[in-house]
């Protein structure tokens, strides 16, 4: 039995039948890469539990954050994949223990004629992704790197509903695409301020 709660508020019943029907259920492990750059899209991802962050990456082989997403949501720019035909410009990690069930992409179009639920499920996907990475962009572009550091730390404690940070030093800056000297630097400030409590791959938020 596929769990469907997050979309009965979202979706008209018949269209939970027909995700109930198609849709094939996945569990992920913290860490699991979901989707890589360059594969092939083959279905639509309905978070059902759990967290994913969604990065980008330069031709340096360089990564930056663009955004989380929770349960209740799609990533839009594999739907965009999905309209397009083409393949994925993005690469998606489980950020917590994910569940997500993969609907057949022949389904995108046929339910975005079919059920204004879905069309509407598309479209405020669309404006919210884009919030988040007009977000991304304002950060990058008017925040310093101690301000980005802080908004990284709260958001991700926010998303892990918990207020200790399991990652090193190396992988927040990988995903803020600056260097370990820089976070480093920064959250050993964050400590002597007693705003975080820094320990071996995890930080401990006090007071941010």
């Amino acid at each position: 039995m596929i769990e469907l709660k997050d979309y009965e508020a979202i979706f008209e019943p018949e269209l939970l039948v027909e995700i109930e029907q198609l849709a094939t259920k996945k569990e992920f492990e913290i860490g699991d890469v979901i989707m890589e750059i360059g594969s092939v899209i083959r279905s639509i991802p309905l978070l059902v539990s759990g967290a994913v962050k969604v990065l980008r990456e330069d031709e340096d082989g360089d990564e930056l954050l663009l955004y989380f997403l929770e349960k209740g949501e799609s990533c839009a720019m594999t739907l965009n994949c999905c309209i397009h035909n083409s393949k994925s410009e993005i690469r998606a990690i489980a950020e917590t223990k994910t569940v997500i069930l993969f609907i057949p992409i022949v389904k995108m179009e046929e339910w975005s004629e079919k059920y204004r639920s879905w069309r509407n499920f598309v479209f405020d996907s669309y404006n919210q992704r884009f919030s988040e990475l007009l977000e991304t962009i304002d950060k990058i572009a008017f925040l310093n790197m101690d301000e980005r550091l802080i908004a990284f730390l709260i958001e991700k404690s926010e998303v892990n509903n918990s207020f200790i940070i399991e990652q090193t030093h190396q992988e927040i800056a990988s995903e803020l695409n600056t260097s370990r000297v820089v976070v480093s630097r920064l959250l050993k400030k964050l400590e002597k301020t007693k705003r975080i409590e820094l320990h071996r791959n995890r930080i401990k938020i006090l007071d941010l």
